[in-house]
């Protein structure tokens, strides 16, 4: 059996769970070299496989003709630029979500997949959760009809420290949040309802942040968002290092009307005290949601008309599995291994990727300049139907 090799582009923060997770000798996989501009990140890295080749610059391991694929786990606004560089050297690629944050750098990516006859693969692990795939499958199978209408409720109480404290704050850096966190659901919605928006109407405002306590514009130290998230620091005002320049939404709302005639919305607030996705799927006969996306999550099912109670029909549970994101990060994993051996086929999709991008593009948009609603460009149709095959 070949070993497939693989390089790193940025080894710190989620990089590291790549690593770990994907360096598996034993199964002909191994993680051979790595970039990052962090010295602190590329040590730790050595330490946990020795031997492996490190630089500051991502075009060296673009350069090494045993690396067959790379991880693209670098900060939104670079991943047109290394992924085409990436593409372009001849490396199938894992690039995480969001795809880009803009139409031009979308469309640059996927054509450089194409051209190149490259695979592309996208981080979007939710498709891998199992409360998400048991949503999936009860909707498939006609459990609640034919489904009409969809919604969710993002709670984020790590928000603040999460995409207000770095380069997530700027519009320049991120387009918005709509995009930038919304993207893996705004996928899920369309995974599972079937089909993809065709327009948007939206709203957001700036509304906790911008007046919370910023660091001095001359404080260039990277915030470490995993050692602060965990602090648990609440309410948002109990910080007082944010960014010194914020100009993105901490809550959005949109409507989407989708290409099969069906309506969906969502919407997310990053200022809230809990944390969880409320995914509501109603259909013909029936209606599902959803508590929780990791373990122990629960699925409410309800098939009889009812009087004034809040009582399910019957309640599911799923268990959930060991690993980050609910058990997804090592599920999604190994299925990018294998569609790189040629074993499985990939779950994620890039013209879905996307077309969660366009919303979020679209949508920020709309609440920017006023306007009710906005189109949803169509993909160029050769893109489509190269990534169909």
């Amino acid at each position: 059996m070949k070993t497939i090799k693989f390089g790193m582009i940025g080894v710190g923060g989620r990089g590291e769970i790549f690593y770990q997770n994907n360096h598996l000798p034993e199964e002909g996989y191994e993680i051979v070299a790595g970039a990052d501009l962090s010295d602190k990140a590329l040590e730790k890295f050595r330490n946990t496989i020795p031997g492996v080749r490190c630089t500051h610059d991502y075009k060296e391991v673009l350069a090494m003709e045993d690396v067959d694929a790379v991880f693209i786990i670098t900060p939104d606004f670079l991943h047109e630029e290394m992924a085409v560089a990436a593409l372009n050297a001849g490396k199938d690629v894992y690039l995480e979500k969001p795809l880009a944050i803009t139409v031009r750098s979308c469309n640059n990516i996927l054509r450089a997949a194409k051209d190149n006859k490259r695979k592309l693969y996208l981080g979007h692990n939710m498709r891998f959760m199992p409360v998400i795939q048991e949503m999936k499958r009860m909707i498939d199978e006609g459990m609640i009809g034919e489904v009409q209408c969809a919604w969710e409720r993002h709670f984020i109480n790590y928000g603040g420290d999460a995409y207000f404290h770095d380069w997530h704050s700027e519009q320049k850096y991120s387009t918005g949040l709509l995009l930038q966190k919304g993207a893996h659901d705004i996928d899920i919605l369309h995974w599972l309802m079937g089909s993809y928006t065709t327009k948007v109407a939206a709203m957001g405002m700036l509304s906790v942040y911008d007046k919370c306590k910023r660091r001095p514009a001359e404080d260039k130290e990277p915030y470490n968002v995993t050692e602060n998230w965990l602090k648990l620091r609440y309410p948002a005002d109990k910080a007082e290092d944010y960014s010194p320049v914020i100009d993105v939404e901490d809550h959005n709302m949109v409507l989407m009307q989708l290409a099969n005639g069906k309506q969906v919305s969502y919407m997310h607030c990053h200022y809230s005290p809990d944390s969880d996705r409320n995914f509501c799927f109603i259909g013909t006969k029936g209606k599902i949601e959803n508590h929780g996306v990791g373990k122990d999550a629960q699925i409410l099912f309800w098939n009889k008309r009812q009087g004034n109670t809040l009582l399910p029909d019957q309640v599911f549970t799923v268990r959930g599995l060991d690993g980050t994101h609910g058990g997804a990060d090592p599920l999604i994993m190994k299925n990018f291994r294998e569609y790189v051996r040629g074993t499985a086929k990939p779950l994620t999709d890039p013209v879905d990727a996307m077309r969660a991008v366009l919303v979020g593009i679209c949508a920020h948009e709309a609440m920017r300049d006023g306007t009710l609603g906005k189109d949803v460009p169509e993909i160029d149709r050769d893109l489509v139907e190269y990534f169909a095959e």
